[in-house]
């Protein structure tokens, strides 16, 4: 896997203040050729450095203004076919496995709480699904980000 360089860094920087930006106002912003903008974006939108556009979309603006968290205990031998269950319901954004007492962490938005009963049902219906612990999030108080963690790179 490639990993990324200051010159990378300072690309990602960029694009994070203003993601909208063109290759052309990249290039003339950050004193690198057209060329070299354009291969790089490339080489970070084929690996795993950038991601989705849909981790830029707001649920709540979609109509799912309710996010809760299921902490999720598995049958472990069964855990790839939770995983491909999960994948099945729309619902669920994200899905993260965890070390300690609950096997997975699994993100979900919902329209309101009706909506997150009949959800938290699906994933408890998924065959190798022991328990769910269910969170509500009661706001986002830090959005994910990564540009902190580019800068401080940067600096050392």
């Amino acid at each position: 896997m490639r990993t990324v360089d200051d010159t990378d860094r300072r690309l990602l920087l960029a694009m994070t203040e203003n993601p909208r930006s063109t290759i052309v106002s990249l290039a003339e912003r950050l004193g690198l050729s057209r060329n070299t903008v354009q291969s790089r974006l490339a080489a970070l939108e084929a690996g795993p450095a950038l991601q989705g556009y849909d981790r830029r979309l707001h649920a709540a603006s979609l109509g799912y203004p309710l996010t809760a968290f299921m902490e999720t205990q598995v049958d472990q031998p069964r855990l790839e076919q939770v995983i491909a269950q999960l994948r099945e319901i729309p619902e669920v954004v994200q899905v993260h496995g965890l070390s300690g007492l609950h096997d997975i962490l699994v993100r979900c938005v919902c329209r309101d709480t009706d909506d997150l009963y009949r959800v938290n049902k699906l994933v408890l219906g998924c065959e190798g699904v022991i328990r769910t612990d269910t969170s509500l999030a009661m706001g986002e108080l830090i959005s994910f980000r990564l540009a902190p963690v580019l800068e401080r790179d940067l600096r050392s």
